[in-house]
């Protein structure tokens, strides 16, 4: 997260300054996290297949289709590279961008199953571009699994139920997933750590035994010797 200037909260800053600490935090997740790519790569694909439907004889209703996909999925990167969805908090964009992937992918399998009826030779132009239409869909269902992330840690009752500083400020529910998540990593780490320390003493007891046992073996054998 971007860091706001030293002795001031980020979320006490305004204007301009805001947005552009909004708009680097928004980036950098939006990228990091994989989305961006894979969101790219998708809308590339279905902007080729439209291309290469137009050059042939196509049904409206795939033209059709590869339009309002393109623009879904346009509509989707200008929103998150300029964190207009930041400012937008009542939609829930994780459930949005999921049910937009989940239904993007149901309907361009449709599209190739009505592309594959619509005709009975299949031009190159044409097989291209139903192989371009499953290869987005493809993207779409990888774009729906990295979204399982967005609800690792996420508490939706808990944000839900959200009241009112002293002040009648409403808490962040985005900053308070993020601490949330933050709290249970860090519970996570602190059992790990007691897990590793409870095994490295059971060790170091196991092997205060064996040296115990070779020591008594040891004295006994000396004494042993001794009588001879």
């Amino acid at each position: 997260m971007a860091a706001p200037p030293p002795g001031q909260a980020k979320e006490d800053i305004g204007g301009f300054k805001r947005y552009k600490l909004e708009f680097k935090d928004a980036n950098k997740e939006f990228w990091t996290a994989g989305h961006a790519e894979v969101k790219i790569i998708t809308l590339g694909c279905l902007i080729a297949a439209l291309c290469l439907f137009e050059t042939v004889a196509t049904h409206p209703v795939l033209v059709l289709l590869l339009t309002m996909e393109v623009s879904i999925f346009s509509f989707y990167l200008f929103f998150y590279s300029f964190a207009i969805n930041r400012y937008l908090p009542f939609i829930f964009w994780p459930i949005a961008d999921l049910l937009n992937d989940l239904s993007a992918c149901v309907f361009l399998i449709g599209g190739i199953d009505y592309a594959h009826k619509a005709r009975r030779t299949f031009p190159v132009p044409y097989l291209a571009g139903m192989i371009l239409m499953a290869v987005a869909a493809f993207f779409a269902i990888v774009d729906l699994c990295l979204q399982r992330k967005q609800f690792k840690a996420k508490k939706l009752r808990k944000l839900a139920l959200l009241a009112p500083d002293k002040d009648g400020k409403m808490p962040d529910p985005g900053l308070q997933a993020m601490l949330e998540a933050a709290r249970e990593e860090e519970e996570a780490r602190q059992k790990e750590q007691e897990e590793r320390e409870r095994k490295a003493k059971e060790e170091e007891l196991k092997k205060k035994k064996k040296e115990a046992g070779k020591k008594q073996g040891k004295g006994k054998k000396g004494k042993k010797e001794k009588k001879k």
